[in-house]
């Protein structure tokens, strides 16, 4: 067992920081760490969006620089000029329809990006600066989908699970986590990988699962359900998901991987209801919007379920999920029906 390594991250690149869970990430940080300054790296193709870093906590200790993570060039000047100290990788093609449409992307920037990343950090912390492990961190942000899928019995996923992807979007975040296990066993850079459930919450791109039921009770389309609805995710609020990022970053063990989960199973079709009576409270149609739920075939390779076991993250740093579903899906839908042009696809 490797041994704790307390980090105090002071300059940051941020990875696809104009993403979903990227955005909401610096939005926290720089709300609760007021040294914190921090260099968003985003390409700002269809999923990143610079307004998502609108109205920042501390807009004066952020930049956002537009490109990509495989060019090498760039990430070397940014780790040079502004003296990086911590990587927080969440740059990734993450939409498994979109993988399985046109998988050579997800290659690209899943696996090659990373390996750009990684080697960059290795130039720079080790071989130009000979920093120690104290002082820097890696950090990978990975996603439960890499273990593949679970019967209705098996326990969820722990940090031990053997990986068993499904899609090429998770075999190419598979690939990834690899790459970031033999830079450490190899190298010794100082990493970290989290690899956390089914996120939901504001800023998340429209074509996910819950913008497309609130976008589609707005329009009074049918709400597309895959199969029968009965795949089972753990969903996980993306700021308490943040909060776990930051707790590893700073505390986690170097080499190590933490499951972050909401320790929250919910059927697709229970969470489509659940979006449905919210959205007749807050946006009566005179009917119930359960009426538009159709069912439509389901998606080749689709994993039945997925489950986090979170009991490292929580016995080792003390991290919970602070809310509750019911409460999250309400914050979630008002945030949406406030920001209409978010569910956009």
């Amino acid at each position: 067992m490797t041994a704790v390594t307390v980090h105090t991250p002071r300059r940051l690149l941020v990875t696809g920081g104009a993403g979903f869970i990227g955005s909401n990430f610096v939005h926290t940080l720089l709300a609760q760490d007021p040294d914190a300054v921090v260099v968003t790296l985003d390409a700002l193709t269809y999923a990143g969006r610079a307004d998502n870093l609108d109205a920042l906590p501390a807009a004066d200790r952020h930049q956002l620089v537009k490109g990509d993570i495989c060019d090498r060039p760039l990430v070397d000047r940014l780790l040079r000029e502004h003296r990086i100290d911590t990587v927080v990788h969440f740059a990734a093609e993450s939409h498994v329809d979109r993988s399985i449409a046109g998988p050579e992307a997800f290659v690209q920037t899943n696996v090659t990006g990373t390996f750009t990343l990684l080697e960059a950090c290795r130039q720079f912390w080790q071989q130009d600066r000979g920093l120690g492990t104290t002082s820097v961190r890696f950090h990978h942000i990975s996603t439960d989908e890499v273990y593949g899928t679970l019967g209705a019995d098996d326990p969820g996923f722990s940090e031990t699970t053997p990986y068993a992807p499904n899609s090429p979007y998770s075999a190419s975040k598979a690939a990834s986590d690899h790459l970031v296990r033999a830079w450490f066993h190899t190298y010794g850079l100082p990493v970290v990988t989290t690899n956390c459930s089914n996120n939901f919450g504001p800023r998340q791109h429209g074509e996910k699962l819950i913008p497309t039921i609130i976008r589609s009770c707005l329009q009074g389309k049918p709400i597309p359900v895959y199969g029968d609805g009965s795949n089972v995710r753990d969903w996980l609020f993306v700021t308490d998901h943040c909060h776990g990022i930051d707790a590893v970053m700073r505390r986690g063990r170097l080499g190590e991987c933490y499951n972050i989960g909401g320790g929250n199973e919910q059927h697709n079709i229970d969470v489509v209801r659940q979006i449905c009576r919210v959205m007749d409270a807050e946006h009566p149609e005179g009917v119930p919007h359960e009426h538009l739920i159709s069912f439509v075939t389901d998606r080749p390779g689709h994993d039945w379920r997925y489950a986090i076991d979170a009991t490292k993250i929580r016995d080792e740093l003390g991290w919970t999920r602070a809310q509750r579903f019911a409460a999250e899906i309400s914050e979630t839908v008002r945030w949406y029906l406030a920001h209409p042009d978010r569910l956009a696809v």
